[in-house]
């Protein structure tokens, strides 16, 4: 998270590096996770705790069949793609996905969830496979 950004290892010594945003304060997360899920442009439904934080988010909201959220597409706030993130046997609720913000690539600014900009994300969704693990360092 530090220097906002992502490493997908592929061989020993070789790496893609992509640009990343990251948990703004109070929210950054590290430890061990592995893709459970992936998802092209999915439907985006925030947990009550983040409607209650941020109670401007009901007005975006519509009927998905999760629940009120986003309708997957250009006004997603996960943007194209979405790798869904497990560890000790549960979903951790963090992702790694695209976004509608690419200035925010570089910044701390999600609630946990590392975002992409959606070309990379797009790139790294066709690359890795389900039960990639993930390893999200100290700062």
């Amino acid at each position: 998270p530090g220097s906002y950004h992502l490493y997908f290892v592929e061989s020993q010594g070789v790496a893609t590096r992509y640009g990343v945003g990251v948990g703004r304060e109070g929210f950054g997360w590290t430890g061990q996770a592995k893709i459970n899920m992936k998802r092209d442009w999915p439907d985006w439904v925030p947990p009550q705790e983040m409607i209650e934080r941020d109670p401007q988010i009901r007005a975006q909201l519509e009927p998905t069949p999760r629940g009120p959220g986003v309708r997957g597409g250009p006004k997603s706030p996960l943007g194209a793609r979405t790798l869904y993130l497990f560890g000790e046997g549960r979903d951790l609720g963090y992702r790694i996905h695209g976004t509608t913000e690419p200035y925010t690539v570089g910044t701390n600014v999600s609630s946990g969830c590392i975002r992409m900009i959606n070309q990379d994300i797009i790139h790294l969704y066709a690359r890795v496979a389900l039960g990639t693990p993930v390893t999200v360092l100290p700062v």
